[in-house]
Formats: structure tokens, C-alpha cells, sequence
């Protein structure tokens, strides 16, 4: 075989390996949103109260955000494409499982281990990526499209959501997750390479434990303010537990001789920034799915396909602008991309704030210009700041930094939701994180 040959089989098998761990990532995503529309029709079949539901749609981000920094060193510690196996067979079994549940209990522990699954799979397919794409060129092409993956899982599980519930039954969303874990463990073998054990690295157990414990109680502690005042025992025994619990993390990781998380990898300004531009990013695409699924179904008297249909155009735009990020960030750095995209997105929230919620404009002058703001802003600024948060980094901690980036994907959201409601109403939630957006959009400019 010619040179040429060899390189065009080459290509071809790296881009079969990121379309597999693409979709991966995706659906990981997917996962994490799918119940969101449908929650009132599982609540009606199963007899469940607001508490029961609050429980159920932060099941998964419970486990998923409290694992993932454990699910990165495993990752690194064992080989990434043993990781992503394991990963995902929990994730199938718990799919599996999920539509079949009788009961709220069921459903929940599916829920619950969807999440653990998630954990070990997202982390490790970056892994599996850094060794697909050797070189830097091509690792920072990859994560260029990669960062905005996770915001089309969740557009995506919000728009699918609502049309599968309304034509067939809420059960049938998990028939997604199910189909796309088994499609991806026949294809890893074949695929993805294999790594060989790291058995020099320590797991840090300790950190491990206090790691998860309090990523999990405060995300916790945060979430039941939907429906506890926040001077309660409900609210404040896990929040400051969990806050306690990370204390104690932070002071173990400085003195452990292979930390989880070493305190220096967040020490970068430029990767700190990075790694806030995705957690608000994150939250302002979620809390504008939440806010207007909400707005459109109890103001407006819409179904959930019609709710559904009115995210299309921010899916296309979303899908779009993430295929342009990649050669702006080629062309103009990660850095002013990131910036951009965050300007962007605080435009759109603007703009949401102030016309969206006002049920006596027509859906095309107040809802449609900030639903193609949004997601302009969002896929840039996932884009750039993925490649911002993972440069640099040494190969034997890409799982770390996959769990480092997932984590301020899923905790970033929970906390800055929770906080934002307090504020009153949800055009003043939108307007403050549109706020926040510009502000760090004007802090990432100064750095770069």
C-alpha cells in the first residue's frame, strides 16, 4: 500500500473512532436531559409528588457529577478503552432496566446508576480520543468539535424527549441510551485502540471518597432549594457537609503523593477560565430549556411537541455554528473564539430576558432571535473553551481532564440554577447569567 493509502485509511479509521466516541459523549448527555419534558406524565403514572420528582430528574446528575473525578483517574489508571467498556456496560444495564421500573424506587435506582455509568464512560472516551489523535494538531481539532457534543446531547434530549412522550411513552426515551451503548461496545474492540495498565499510579482513595461525597451532598443540598427554603435542615445539613466534605478534599489533594485532582492542574488561569466559561454556558443553555419548557406549556398552553418544535431552530443553529467553530478556532485561537461565543450568548440571554417571556409576542419576534443567539454563543464558547481546558495537559492525565471538564459541565449548572432562582423570577435568572457570561467574556479577553 502506497503512502497515500496508508494515510487515507488512517484518517478514515480516526474518523470512525471519534464518530463512535462522539456519539458516546452525546448520549451521555442525551441521558442527562431526556426525562425533563416528560416528567409530568411519569409523575401522573406513577403517583409521584414534586419531592419524588426533583429526586428523579437530578438522579442521574447526582452520581454523574459526584464520580467523574474518579471515573477520570480510573480511566488513566486502567487504560482508557477498558474504562469506556465498563462504563458502558453499567450504562446499558441500567438503561435496560429504566423502562421496565414498576415504581418510582426502581426507576430512581436505574436512574442512580445510569449516572455511575456515565461517570466512567465520559472521562475515558477522552482518553480514548488524546490516543486516537497523537499529535496536538489533531487533538486540538478533535476537542474543538468535541466541546460542543455535550450541548446538542442536551438539545437533543430535550427536543426527542417531548416528541417520544407525545407519540409513544416516556419509557421509550431510554430506548436511545440502550441502542447506542450496545452499538458502542460490539464497535470498541474493533475500533478504539487498547492501552496497558498504568500500575505505577495510585487511586488516591481517600480523595476519591471525599471527592464524591462532597460533590454529591452539596449538588444535592442545591437541588432541593426547588422545593425547601434554604435556612432548612433539608437544605443546609448536605450543603454544608458537603462543602466540609471538599474542604477536606482540597487540604488531602496538597499533601497526597498522587493526588485525584492535583491542586496545581486548576491553578492555570487560562484553563480556570476555560472551565467557568463551561459551567456558564452550561447553565444558561439549561436554564433557558428549563424556563421556556415551563413558560411555553403553563402560559402559553402549548403541548410538548409543540414545545418541542419551537428548540428547533436552536438545534440547527447549534449544530451549525459547532461545525464553523472548529476553523474560526484554527484560524483566530481558542482563546478570542471562547470570548466571542460568550458575548454571544450573553446577547441572546439578554434578549431572551427581556421578550421571551412575554406570552403576548408572537413566537418569532420574542423567542426566535435569542434562541439563535444562544446557541451561536454556546457552541463557540464550549468549543473554545474545551480546547482551552485541555491544552497543555501531560497524556497520562486525559481522563483527569475529562473528568475535570464534565464536572464543571454537570456541577457548574446545578449550583448557578439554584443560586440564580433565588433572585425572584425567571427573566431576572436568565438576565443575571447573561450577565455573568458577558462579564467573563470581558475577563477571558483581557487574558488572552
Amino acid at each position: 500500500m502506497t503512502a497515500t493509502g496508508t494515510d487515507r485509511v488512517a484518517a478514515m479509521q480516526h474518523r470512525r473512532a471519534f464518530v463512535l466516541l462522539g456519539s458516546v459523549q452525546t448520549t451521555l448527555i442525551f441521558t442527562l436531559a431526556a426525562i425533563a419534558v416528560p416528567l409530568p406524565r411519569i409523575a401522573r403514572e406513577l403517583g409521584l409528588e414534586r419531592a419524588d420528582l426533583i429526586l428523579l430528574s437530578a438522579a442521574y446528575g447526582l452520581t454523574f457529577a459526584g464520580l467523574l473525578l474518579l471515573g477520570g483517574r480510573l480511566a488513566d489508571r486502567y487504560g482508557g478503552r477498558r474504562a469506556l467498556t465498563a462504563g458502558l456496560v453499567l450504562f446499558a444495564a441500567a438503561s435496560a432496566a429504566a423502562p421496565l421500573a414498576p415504581g418510582f424506587a426502581t426507576l430512581l435506582a436505574a436512574r442512580f446508576a445510569q449516572g455511575a455509568g456515565a461517570a466512567l464512560a465520559a472521562p475515558a472516551a477522552m482518553a480514548v480520543l488524546r490516543a486516537v489523535s497523537p499529535s496536538p494538531t489533531a487533538y486540538g481539532r478533535a476537542m474543538a468539535t468535541w466541546g460542543g457534543l455535550s450541548v446538542l446531547g442536551a438539545t437533543a434530549g430535550n427536543l426527542l424527549s417531548g416528541v417520544i412522550s407525545a407519540l409513544l411513552s416516556w419509557r421509550w426515551t431510554f430506548a436511545v441510551p440502550l441502542a447506542v451503548a450496545l452499538a458502542a461496545l460490539a464497535l470498541t474492540p474493533r475500533l478504539l485502540p487498547g492501552a496497558a495498565p498504568d500500575r505505577g499510579r495510585a487511586l488516591d482513595l481517600p480523595g476519591a471518597l471525599l471527592a464524591t461525597a462532597g460533590i454529591t451532598l452539596t449538588s444535592y443540598g442545591l437541588v432541593v432549594t426547588d422545593s425547601r427554603p434554604w435556612s432548612s435542615a433539608g437544605v443546609l445539613v448536605p450543603l454544608l457537609g458537603g462543602i466540609a466534605l471538599l474542604a477536606s478534599f482540597w487540604h488531602t489533594e496538597r499533601r497526597a503523593r498522587d493526588p485525584l485532582l492535583p491542586p496545581r492542574f486548576l491553578l492555570d488561569r487560562r484553563r480556570a477560565l476555560a472551565l467557568a466559561a463551561i459551567a456558564l454556558s452550561a447553565c444558561g443553555t439549561a436554564m433557558t430549556f428549563v424556563v421556556l419548557s415551563l413558560h411555553l406549556q403553563q402560559a402559553r398552553g402549548w403541548s410538548p411537541l409543540q414545545t418541542s418544535a419551537a428548540f428547533v431552530p436552536f438545534a440547527v443553529t447549534l449544530i451549525a455554528s459547532g461545525r464553523a467553530a472548529g476553523p474560526l478556532i484554527g484560524r483566530y485561537g481558542a482563546g478570542a473564539v471562547t470570548t466571542a461565543g460568550l458575548g454571544t450568548g450573553a446577547a441572546g440571554l439578554a434578549l431572551l430576558a427581556c421578550t421571551g417571556l412575554d406570552a403576548h409576542l408572537w413566537y418569532t419576534y420574542g423567542l426566535l432571535p435569542g434562541l439563535v443567539l444562544l446557541p451561536a454563543g454556546a457552541a463557540s464558547a464550549f468549543a473554545g473553551a474545551a480546547v482551552l481546558a485541555t491544552e497543555g495537559v501531560p497524556r497520562q492525565q486525559t481522563g483527569l481532564a475529562g473528568g475535570v471538564l464534565n464536572t464543571a459541565m454537570e456541577c457548574g449548572p446545578t449550583a448557578l440554577f439554584a443560586g440564580l432562582l433565588t433572585l425572584g423570577g425567571d427573566a431576572s435568572s436568565l438576565a443575571a447569567t447573561g450577565a455573568a457570561l458577558a462579564v467573563l467574556a470581558l475577563l477571558n479577553h483581557r487574558t488572552t
